[in-house]
């Protein structure tokens, strides 16, 4: 039995140096997002999990939010200018690679959807003997894509569609502009790619035929599914690119078995975590950092960001979680509750109609409807803390700094602004007072002024 040599170190180059003009935004394409994820984000950790170590953005000279960002990512940065091209652009990445000995692939900036195992295969591809990899996907309509021409099982060229002929057009594998192979090999074809064309470019495709003469093997990869490489130039492409996404996880979602009860209606973020179990109900919305355990039910129409939600917990309906809230087990956040770094405690409930913020209720906490905490004093924020067990009369304000002894009673309608000791009866606010006959009074005044 053959064994596969050992694989390589791997680099990638992302090409980020695109004008976006159609996406028409004061930013670039390749900054918006999917799942509430940049795009560039997406490509550089896609290309970490497939096993790269070095990566390096190819920019423009204008593309300094690009430049940022990819700095703040952790990547190396090339500049191009002027733009020539794709192969122009990977020759640009070429000195920051000078001493890289290993396998390169080449990547687009605003294809995010690409999965890593996709990757993983295409480098394997060159560990198993081809010289170069090119990934190929076969949507439904191939239209203008650049077709991939395969002779006796191996890759010959890539013809784009304005250039090929009848019989090219019928071939349904496409080009997806993601190109893999040993990193001196790869640039040694580039410096022999010429730009004798319409638009006096430099072509990665070139790259192909080039291989080929030199008497190398080329092999194409396939995409498993056609929307991994949908690549984005406009609000309908980030449209379709995010429906693409969101369908992704919602199958993902369902077989590890999780209950979405309308999954067209609800909405992941890159990084949602929901352990089986759970049950999620219509038109509901997770921004990043959302985790929920086993057994946790969502109600419909909640908007859950940055917030740990456990076990058996309940919230919504109309509940929003904001980032910093830990709902424990079995506690419950219900209709119309608001929470913001909000730290609730097993089986605590604030049932409805309340905001807890910058807040830590103990267990089996009991806050009535239209609680609030007074976080805020328009310069900083303070906290409320409440003990286990304590019970929250409705109405109640709580004006932090301030703690709610362990349980403690608060009566309805309170502004409390000192501390309440443990399993004491705090009531404030001033005392009834009822004066006989004075509505009828003022009814016949009101109605007397009003008739003359």
């Amino acid at each position: 039995m053959v064994t596969a040599p050992a694989a390589r170190p791997r680099a990638a180059v992302i090409l980020a140096a695109g004008k976006s003009t159609r996406m028409k935004s004061a930013k670039s394409k390749v900054l918006h997002e999917i799942g509430g994820q940049a795009c560039l984000s997406w490509v550089a950790d896609m290309a970490r999990k497939a096993g790269v170590d070095k990566i390096v953005a190819v920019v423009n000279d204008d593309g300094n939010d690009v430049a940022e960002a990819a700095k703040a990512l952790g990547l190396t940065i090339a500049v191009q200018n002027p733009q020539h091209g794709t192969g122009h652009a990977v020759q640009c990445a070429q000195p920051a690679l000078a001493d890289f000995d290993g396998d390169i692939i080449v990547l687009c900036a605003d294809a995010p959807l690409i999965r890593p195992q996709t990757l993983i295969d295409v480098f394997e591809t060159l560990r198993h003997g081809a010289d170069l990899a090119v990934l190929g996907f076969e949507p439904e309509e191939p239209g203008a894509y650049g077709r991939l021409v395969i002779e006796n099982c191996k890759l010959t060229k890539i013809v784009e569609a304005k250039e090929a002929s009848e019989a090219e057009l019928a071939i349904r594998l496409c080009n997806s502009g993601i190109m893999a192979g040993y990193a001196p090999d790869m640039f040694a074809a580039l410096d022999k790619v010429t730009n004798d064309n319409a638009k006096g470019e430099y072509y990665l495709t070139d790259v192909v035929e080039i291989t080929r003469a030199a008497g190398r093997a080329i092999a194409a990869v396939t995409a498993g599914d056609p929307d991994e490489v949908l690549g984005i130039n406009s609000r309908s492409d980030l449209a379709l690119a995010e429906a693409a996404f969101q369908s992704r996880m919602r199958a993902e979602a369902m077989e590890a078995g999780v209950t979405l009860r309308d999954p067209a209606t609800t909405y992941f973020s890159y990084d949602t975590q929901i352990a089986g179990d759970a049950d999620i109900g219509a038109n509901v919305v997770f921004g990043p950092g959302v985790s929920i355990e086993a057994g946790a039910v969502i109600h419909p129409f909640c908007h859950i960001e940055g917030a740990q939600i456990g076990a058996g917990a309940q919230i919504g309906p109309f509940a929003r979680l904001r980032p910093g809230t830990q709902m424990g087990e079995g506690s419950k956040a219900g209709n119309f509750v608001e929470t913001k770094k909000a730290v609730i405690g097993k089986g605590s409930k604030i049932n409805h109609l309340s905001y807890i913020g910058d807040a830590v209720l103990g267990d089996g906490v009991n806050v009535g409807a239209g609680t609030i905490t007074c976080n805020y004093d328009g310069f900083e924020k303070h906290q409320t803390v409440i003990g286990d067990g304590a019970f929250i009369g409705t109405n109640s304000s709580l004006v932090a700094p301030v703690t709610i002894g362990t349980g403690a009673y608060l009566g309805s309608g309170g502004v409390i602004t000192s501390d309440v000791p443990d399993d004491a009866l705090a009531v404030a606010r001033a005392p009834q007072s009822n004066k006989p006959g004075w509505a009828a009074r003022y009814r016949a005044a009101k109605a007397k002024r009003k008739a003359t």
